[in-house]
Protein backbone atom coordinates (compact mmCIF):
# COMPACT_ATOMS: atom_id res chain seq x y z
CA UNK A 1 0.00 0.00 0.00
CA UNK A 2 1.29 3.29 -0.74
CA UNK A 3 3.26 5.52 2.05
CA UNK A 4 1.29 9.46 1.49
CA UNK A 5 3.89 10.55 4.55
CA UNK A 6 5.63 13.97 4.02
CA UNK A 7 7.57 16.88 5.49
CA UNK A 8 6.69 20.29 5.70
CA UNK A 9 8.84 22.70 7.08
CA UNK A 10 10.09 20.16 9.38
CA UNK A 11 6.79 18.53 10.89
CA UNK A 12 5.99 14.87 9.99
CA UNK A 13 2.46 14.48 8.15
CA UNK A 14 0.90 11.43 7.50
CA UNK A 15 -0.02 12.60 3.75
CA UNK A 16 0.22 15.66 1.84
CA UNK A 17 -3.52 17.06 2.75
CA UNK A 18 -3.22 19.96 4.67
CA UNK A 19 -7.14 21.70 6.24
CA UNK A 20 -6.38 25.25 5.34
CA UNK A 21 -7.94 28.19 7.25
CA UNK A 22 -11.42 28.81 7.04
CA UNK A 23 -14.75 28.45 9.03
CA UNK A 24 -14.06 24.94 9.58
CA UNK A 25 -10.51 24.92 11.15
CA UNK A 26 -12.23 28.06 13.41
CA UNK A 27 -14.36 25.37 15.79
CA UNK A 28 -12.62 22.87 17.65
CA UNK A 29 -15.68 19.80 16.84
CA UNK A 30 -14.77 20.60 13.07
CA UNK A 31 -11.40 20.12 13.39
CA UNK A 32 -11.90 17.13 15.29
CA UNK A 33 -13.65 15.75 12.28
CA UNK A 34 -11.18 16.87 9.86
CA UNK A 35 -8.68 15.05 12.18
CA UNK A 36 -10.97 11.72 11.71
CA UNK A 37 -11.19 12.48 7.96
CA UNK A 38 -7.77 12.27 7.63
CA UNK A 39 -6.12 15.83 7.90
CA UNK A 40 -2.60 15.34 8.19
CA UNK A 41 -2.60 19.27 9.86
CA UNK A 42 -4.83 21.77 10.44
CA UNK A 43 -4.31 25.99 9.69
CA UNK A 44 -6.75 27.56 12.10
CA UNK A 45 -8.51 30.77 11.34
CA UNK A 46 -6.76 33.80 10.77
CA UNK A 47 -6.12 36.12 14.16
CA UNK A 48 -7.03 39.42 12.23
CA UNK A 49 -5.72 42.52 13.36
CA UNK A 50 -8.33 44.50 11.54
CA UNK A 51 -11.00 42.40 12.69
CA UNK A 52 -9.81 43.13 16.49
CA UNK A 53 -9.26 46.64 15.85
CA UNK A 54 -13.17 46.73 14.72
CA UNK A 55 -14.47 45.02 17.77
CA UNK A 56 -12.71 47.39 19.47
CA UNK A 57 -13.72 50.59 17.90
CA UNK A 58 -17.75 48.74 18.06
CA UNK A 59 -17.61 48.28 21.65
CA UNK A 60 -16.31 51.63 22.93
CA UNK A 61 -19.43 53.12 20.65
CA UNK A 62 -21.76 51.21 22.09
CA UNK A 63 -20.48 51.67 25.56
CA UNK A 64 -20.77 55.93 24.99
CA UNK A 65 -23.44 55.94 22.87
CA UNK A 66 -25.69 57.09 25.86
CA UNK A 67 -22.72 59.37 27.08
CA UNK A 68 -24.79 62.78 26.29
CA UNK A 69 -28.19 61.99 27.94
CA UNK A 70 -26.37 60.58 30.60
CA UNK A 71 -23.46 61.95 31.92
CA UNK A 72 -23.51 60.56 34.98
CA UNK A 73 -23.24 56.85 33.72
CA UNK A 74 -19.72 57.67 32.41
CA UNK A 75 -18.72 57.69 36.37
CA UNK A 76 -20.93 54.98 37.59
CA UNK A 77 -19.59 52.14 35.12
CA UNK A 78 -16.02 50.91 35.48
CA UNK A 79 -13.96 51.37 32.24
CA UNK A 80 -14.33 48.17 30.07
CA UNK A 81 -11.55 47.60 27.52
CA UNK A 82 -11.84 45.09 24.68
CA UNK A 83 -9.72 41.40 25.43
CA UNK A 84 -7.48 41.95 21.96
CA UNK A 85 -6.46 38.52 21.02
CA UNK A 86 -6.60 36.62 24.17
CA UNK A 87 -10.06 34.78 23.47
CA UNK A 88 -8.12 33.77 19.90
CA UNK A 89 -5.36 32.68 21.66
CA UNK A 90 -7.07 30.48 24.85
CA UNK A 91 -8.81 29.19 21.54
CA UNK A 92 -5.49 28.23 19.18
CA UNK A 93 -4.36 26.18 22.60
CA UNK A 94 -7.53 24.36 23.20
CA UNK A 95 -7.29 23.64 19.70
CA UNK A 96 -3.69 22.45 19.85
CA UNK A 97 -4.47 20.39 23.19
CA UNK A 98 -7.58 18.63 21.50
CA UNK A 99 -5.83 16.91 18.62
CA UNK A 100 -3.07 14.89 17.68
CA UNK A 101 -1.99 16.73 14.28
CA UNK A 102 -0.14 19.31 13.71
CA UNK A 103 -1.49 22.72 14.76
CA UNK A 104 -0.31 26.09 12.25
CA UNK A 105 -1.65 29.29 13.69
CA UNK A 106 -2.56 31.83 11.09
CA UNK A 107 -1.77 35.27 11.57
CA UNK A 108 -3.11 38.41 9.48
CA UNK A 109 -1.77 41.57 10.66
CA UNK A 110 -1.22 45.22 10.10
CA UNK A 111 0.81 47.29 11.96
CA UNK A 112 4.20 46.32 11.59
CA UNK A 113 5.02 45.68 15.42
CA UNK A 114 1.77 43.50 16.01
CA UNK A 115 3.22 41.13 13.79
CA UNK A 116 6.16 40.15 16.07
CA UNK A 117 4.28 40.44 19.64
CA UNK A 118 0.85 38.69 18.15
CA UNK A 119 3.65 36.05 16.39
CA UNK A 120 5.08 35.53 19.68
CA UNK A 121 1.86 34.66 21.53
CA UNK A 122 0.79 32.27 18.93
CA UNK A 123 3.88 30.41 19.42
CA UNK A 124 3.40 30.36 23.19
CA UNK A 125 -0.25 28.66 22.51
CA UNK A 126 1.85 25.40 21.73
CA UNK A 127 1.11 25.81 17.74
CA UNK A 128 3.38 23.64 15.47
CA UNK A 129 4.34 26.60 12.99
CA UNK A 130 3.20 29.76 12.32
CA UNK A 131 2.12 30.87 8.88
CA UNK A 132 1.97 34.80 7.90
CA UNK A 133 -0.79 36.39 5.53
CA UNK A 134 0.89 38.78 3.00
CA UNK A 135 -0.64 40.38 0.29
CA UNK A 136 -0.60 44.32 -0.22
CA UNK A 137 -4.11 45.61 -2.15
CA UNK A 138 -2.82 48.95 -4.02
CA UNK A 139 -3.74 52.07 -2.56
CA UNK A 140 -1.26 54.59 -2.93
CA UNK A 141 0.28 55.73 -6.25
CA UNK A 142 3.60 57.03 -4.48
CA UNK A 143 4.55 53.42 -3.33
CA UNK A 144 6.49 51.91 -5.45
CA UNK A 145 6.53 47.88 -5.46
CA UNK A 146 9.83 47.86 -4.21
CA UNK A 147 9.00 49.67 -0.49
CA UNK A 148 5.95 46.80 -0.54
CA UNK A 149 8.58 43.90 -0.66
CA UNK A 150 11.13 45.84 1.88
CA UNK A 151 8.57 46.46 4.24
CA UNK A 152 7.14 42.56 4.10
CA UNK A 153 10.70 40.70 4.03
CA UNK A 154 12.08 43.33 7.01
CA UNK A 155 8.80 42.24 9.08
CA UNK A 156 9.47 38.61 8.36
CA UNK A 157 12.95 38.91 9.56
CA UNK A 158 11.85 40.08 12.63
CA UNK A 159 9.05 37.29 13.09
CA UNK A 160 11.96 35.14 12.07
CA UNK A 161 14.50 36.37 15.34
CA UNK A 162 10.93 36.53 17.78
CA UNK A 163 10.10 33.12 16.93
CA UNK A 164 11.37 29.38 17.46
CA UNK A 165 8.92 27.70 15.97
CA UNK A 166 8.63 26.95 12.12
CA UNK A 167 7.49 29.90 10.32
CA UNK A 168 5.49 29.98 6.50
CA UNK A 169 3.89 32.72 4.53
CA UNK A 170 0.87 32.78 2.52
CA UNK A 171 1.61 34.99 -0.73
CA UNK A 172 -0.42 36.50 -3.21
CA UNK A 173 0.85 35.85 -6.95
CA UNK A 174 0.45 39.73 -7.29
CA UNK A 175 4.34 40.61 -7.37
CA UNK A 176 6.16 41.73 -10.20
CA UNK A 177 8.22 38.45 -9.75
CA UNK A 178 7.36 36.23 -7.85
CA UNK A 179 10.45 33.81 -7.63
CA UNK A 180 12.80 36.69 -6.93
CA UNK A 181 10.86 37.58 -3.71
CA UNK A 182 9.95 34.23 -2.57
CA UNK A 183 13.96 33.14 -3.14
CA UNK A 184 14.72 36.28 -0.94
CA UNK A 185 12.24 35.26 2.14
CA UNK A 186 13.56 31.89 1.72
CA UNK A 187 17.34 33.47 2.65
CA UNK A 188 15.59 34.76 5.99
CA UNK A 189 14.48 31.78 6.95
CA UNK A 190 10.85 31.17 5.77
CA UNK A 191 10.53 27.33 6.18
CA UNK A 192 6.95 27.40 4.08
CA UNK A 193 5.93 28.92 1.01
CA UNK A 194 1.70 28.77 0.82
CA UNK A 195 0.85 29.47 -2.87
CA UNK A 196 -1.58 31.27 -3.17
CA UNK A 197 -3.75 33.67 -1.09
CA UNK A 198 -7.45 33.78 -2.54
CA UNK A 199 -8.05 37.72 -1.67
CA UNK A 200 -11.45 39.40 -1.67
CA UNK A 201 -12.24 40.64 -5.08
CA UNK A 202 -14.81 44.20 -5.28
CA UNK A 203 -18.33 43.35 -7.32
CA UNK A 204 -21.24 45.49 -7.97
CA UNK A 205 -24.88 44.71 -7.96
CA UNK A 206 -26.13 46.80 -11.28
CA UNK A 207 -29.54 46.20 -10.36
CA UNK A 208 -29.16 47.40 -6.76
CA UNK A 209 -26.52 49.70 -8.08
CA UNK A 210 -24.54 48.61 -4.43
CA UNK A 211 -21.26 46.90 -3.53
CA UNK A 212 -21.79 43.10 -3.54
CA UNK A 213 -19.73 41.28 -1.39
CA UNK A 214 -20.01 37.57 -2.39
CA UNK A 215 -17.89 34.71 -0.81
CA UNK A 216 -17.06 32.62 -4.00
CA UNK A 217 -15.60 29.40 -3.32
CA UNK A 218 -12.55 28.55 -5.51
CA UNK A 219 -13.28 26.24 -8.82
CA UNK A 220 -10.91 23.06 -10.17
CA UNK A 221 -8.73 25.12 -12.09
CA UNK A 222 -7.92 27.73 -9.86
CA UNK A 223 -4.38 25.68 -8.54
CA UNK A 224 -2.87 26.68 -12.27
CA UNK A 225 -0.80 29.49 -10.96
CA UNK A 226 0.66 27.47 -8.02
CA UNK A 227 1.40 24.58 -10.28
CA UNK A 228 3.75 27.20 -12.19
CA UNK A 229 5.54 27.82 -9.08
CA UNK A 230 5.84 24.65 -7.85
CA UNK A 231 7.67 23.87 -10.52
CA UNK A 232 9.91 26.33 -11.04
CA UNK A 233 10.98 26.56 -6.99
CA UNK A 234 11.61 23.22 -6.69
CA UNK A 235 14.94 22.27 -6.12
CA UNK A 236 15.87 26.08 -5.89
CA UNK A 237 15.14 26.99 -2.55
CA UNK A 238 15.05 25.29 0.85
CA UNK A 239 11.61 26.10 2.12
CA UNK A 240 9.03 23.81 1.15
CA UNK A 241 6.04 24.40 -1.65
CA UNK A 242 2.44 24.29 -0.13
CA UNK A 243 0.22 24.24 -3.07
CA UNK A 244 -3.26 26.07 -2.34
CA UNK A 245 -6.44 27.43 -4.36
CA UNK A 246 -8.72 24.96 -6.22
CA UNK A 247 -7.53 21.56 -5.28
CA UNK A 248 -10.46 19.47 -5.25
CA UNK A 249 -9.35 16.19 -6.07
CA UNK A 250 -6.40 13.74 -4.93
CA UNK A 251 -5.47 13.77 -8.67
CA UNK A 252 -5.24 17.78 -8.51
CA UNK A 253 -3.34 17.15 -5.32
CA UNK A 254 -0.74 14.36 -7.45
CA UNK A 255 -0.13 17.53 -10.00
CA UNK A 256 1.04 19.88 -7.38
CA UNK A 257 3.62 17.36 -5.55
CA UNK A 258 4.86 15.84 -9.36
CA UNK A 259 5.77 19.65 -10.12
CA UNK A 260 7.81 19.81 -6.72
CA UNK A 261 5.18 20.60 -3.78
CA UNK A 262 5.74 19.31 -0.32
CA UNK A 263 1.98 19.43 0.12
CA UNK A 264 -1.50 21.11 -0.40
CA UNK A 265 -4.10 22.78 1.75
CA UNK A 266 -7.49 22.04 1.54
CA UNK A 267 -10.95 24.28 1.57
CA UNK A 268 -13.43 24.85 -0.82
CA UNK A 269 -13.99 21.06 -1.74
CA UNK A 270 -14.66 20.85 1.99
CA UNK A 271 -17.61 23.42 2.27
CA UNK A 272 -18.57 21.96 -1.30
CA UNK A 273 -18.64 17.55 -0.71
CA UNK A 274 -18.23 18.09 2.98
CA UNK A 275 -15.31 17.34 5.83
CA UNK A 276 -16.03 13.56 5.43
CA UNK A 277 -14.68 14.03 1.46
CA UNK A 278 -10.84 14.50 2.29
CA UNK A 279 -11.03 10.52 2.83
CA UNK A 280 -11.99 9.93 -0.73
CA UNK A 281 -8.88 12.56 -1.94
CA UNK A 282 -6.44 10.70 0.19
CA UNK A 283 -7.82 7.46 -0.69
CA UNK A 284 -7.46 8.75 -4.69
CA UNK A 285 -3.77 9.77 -4.40
CA UNK A 286 -3.59 6.28 -2.79
CA UNK A 287 -4.79 4.51 -5.89
CA UNK A 288 -2.79 6.51 -7.94
CA UNK A 289 0.19 5.63 -6.70
CA UNK A 290 -0.46 1.93 -6.05
CA UNK A 291 -1.32 2.32 -9.94
CA UNK A 292 1.84 3.41 -11.08
CA UNK A 293 4.12 1.64 -8.52
CA UNK A 294 5.24 4.07 -6.11
CA UNK A 295 5.87 3.29 -2.78
CA UNK A 296 6.41 7.15 -1.40
CA UNK A 297 5.87 10.21 -1.91
CA UNK A 298 9.47 11.23 -2.88
CA UNK A 299 9.58 9.09 -5.62
CA UNK A 300 7.56 11.38 -8.17
CA UNK A 301 7.51 14.72 -5.95
CA UNK A 302 9.17 17.03 -8.61
CA UNK A 303 9.49 14.59 -10.92
CA UNK A 304 7.76 17.29 -13.56
CA UNK A 305 9.60 20.17 -12.12
CA UNK A 306 11.20 22.87 -14.14
CA UNK A 307 14.75 20.76 -14.66
CA UNK A 308 12.60 17.54 -15.18
CA UNK A 309 9.95 18.04 -17.26
CA UNK A 310 10.83 16.88 -21.43
CA UNK A 311 9.82 20.51 -21.93
CA UNK A 312 12.40 22.82 -20.66
CA UNK A 313 9.95 25.82 -21.01
CA UNK A 314 6.58 24.05 -19.99
CA UNK A 315 6.93 26.51 -16.54
CA UNK A 316 8.01 29.42 -18.28
CA UNK A 317 5.82 29.70 -21.50
CA UNK A 318 3.65 32.74 -20.99
CA UNK A 319 2.01 32.74 -24.91
CA UNK A 320 -0.96 31.06 -25.85
CA UNK A 321 -0.21 30.40 -29.46
CA UNK A 322 2.63 27.65 -28.40
CA UNK A 323 0.03 26.35 -26.33
CA UNK A 324 -2.39 25.69 -29.32
CA UNK A 325 -0.24 23.89 -31.22
CA UNK A 326 0.42 21.43 -28.48
CA UNK A 327 -2.88 21.10 -27.02
CA UNK A 328 -4.90 17.96 -26.45
CA UNK A 329 -8.62 18.53 -27.37
CA UNK A 330 -9.72 14.64 -27.52
CA UNK A 331 -11.35 15.29 -24.38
Amino acid sequence: MANLKTTYMGLELKNPFIAGASGHTANVDRIKQLEEAGAAAVVTASLFEEQIQYERFRLQEDLHQFDNLYAEMTDFFPQVKHAGPKEHLGWVKKTKQSVGIPVIASLNAVNRDIWSEWAVQLEDTGADALECNFYSTPSSFDRSSQDVENEQAEILAEVKNKVKIPLSVKLSAFYSNPLYFIKRLDEVGVRGFVLFNRLFQPDIDVDKQTNSYRHSLSTGTEFEASLRYAGLLHGNIRGDVCANSGIMTGKDAIKLILAGASCVQVVSTLYKNKISSLASLIKEAESWMDDKGYKDLPGFQGKMDAKNNRDPAFYRRAQYVKNIIKADYSN
